[in-house]
């Protein structure tokens, strides 16, 4: 029998009715039909000043790290600010590093005011790799995300479907090890010169 993978969202969001809360909160639901057992980890409920090197580190960061470091897949979601994550979505992702998520799944979310959040997905894919994180090609970014979630269901059935197969994903691939080594590709070429 498989083990039961543990997949955590983190809420980039300061906002109390935040359209990014409400997407992960859907994709976490994908997960937990699927097998999983999640949990939803909110900025707001972590008192985290700027996190600065120099000082001792506050116990809500060193709850947050465990939670992140423990699950087998993290959804990271954030509103687009000015092309960009939120700061509060920084100031977390600030505190953490490889030990939190080496080899850890991530998958990306975000949601938008206006109409573009490329920039947005391509800066948390460049941070997470930065954390030797896996991230998901799947993606999910929400332009103009008050017409696409009321209250708190995504009423847009492609965006829903999005959201879902997210939460899917980092189910499905919470316990990926992807071989990408210099050492697959040196096969490659021994068998390919073998072959000439």
């Amino acid at each position: 029998m498989s083990p039961t993978p543990t997949v955590v969202a983190l809420a980039g969001s300061m906002r109390d009715g935040s359209y990014t809360r409400i997407a992960l909160r859907h994709a976490l639901d994908a997960a937990a039909e699927r097998g999983a057992e999640t949990e939803l980890l909110d900025v707001r409920e972590y008192d985290l000043p700027v996190f600065d090197p120099d000082d001792p580190e506050p116990e809500a960061a060193t709850e947050l790290k465990r939670e992140i470091r423990e699950a087998d897949s993290v959804l990271w979601g954030s509103p687009v600010y000015h092309g960009s994550y939120s700061a509060a979505f920084r100031n977390v992702h600030d505190y953490c590093g490889w030990d939190e998520y080496e080899d850890t799944t991530v998958g990306l979310l975000v949601s938008a005011g206006g109409g573009s959040f490329g920039s947005t997905l391509d800066h948390m894919r460049v941070t997470a790799r930065g954390v030797h994180a896996w991230v998901l090609p799947h993606q999910v970014g929400i332009r103009n995300a008050s017409d696409k979630i009321a209250g708190d269901e995504v009423v847009d059935e492609d965006i829903e479907a999005r959201v879902r197969k997210l939460g899917e994903q980092a189910t499905k691939y919470a316990f990926i090890d992807p071989e990408v080594t210099a050492g697959g590709v040196e096969a490659e070429a021994e068998e390919t010169a073998a072959d000439d």
